[in-house]
């Protein structure tokens, strides 16, 4: 997945001058994104402060760590069985 060249600090920026009136076609013409882009960023971060926005980055980055791990397991599992021919 591409890295976006926004922050989550300034992609909730924009999200609060959304909610504080101003339009939402200037805000994106304004930060050069597309209205699409807005309002998927207010889907996943409306309502969260900077530090919300944080611990959410990190925990995704965790998650997909143990999945990692999980995967390597089951293909060290796998590769066990199939040395020591147990049926599965």
């Amino acid at each position: 997945m591409r890295k976006s060249k926004f922050t989550e600090e300034q992609i909730i920026g924009f999200l609060k001058q959304a909610e504080a009136g101003m339009a939402v076609a200037e805000i994106c013409r304004k930060g050069g994104f597309s209205d699409a882009t807005f309002y998927k960023w207010r889907a996943k971060f409306g309502g969260m402060e900077a530090s919300d926005a944080r611990r959410l980055r990190e925990l995704e980055e965790e998650n997909s760590r143990l999945k990692k791990l999980l995967a390597e397991a089951h293909l060290d599992m796998h590769a066990l069985k199939s040395v020591l021919g147990v049926k599965r």
